[in-house]
């Protein structure tokens, strides 16, 4: 079941909504201030990683983040994972 994000045209207010089926994607209605009239907006992707196997006090910056260099690694420094 997706989560969109929306913004009421009314009022300005941002809001989720979890569709249960494409059939309800038209019966948006804002939580505030009732209006019917919004916009779907463009979210962001959320991941998170798990730390178990990689050292994570150790520092990408110098290759030693526990990432291996194939498949990705780090990047200067730019894993993520420190």
């Amino acid at each position: 079941m997706p989560i969109f994000e929306y913004k009421c045209n009314n009022c300005g207010k941002k809001f989720d909504v979890l569709h249960k089926s494409s059939t309800n994607m038209a019966e948006v209605v804002c939580p505030d201030c009732q209006s019917k009239s919004s916009k779907k907006l463009l979210s962001t992707f959320s991941a998170s990683v798990s730390s178990s196997g990689f050292d994570g006090g150790a520092s990408c910056s110098d290759g030693s983040c526990g990432v291996p260099s194939y498949g990705g690694g780090c990047a200067s420094g730019m894993c993520g994972l420190n």
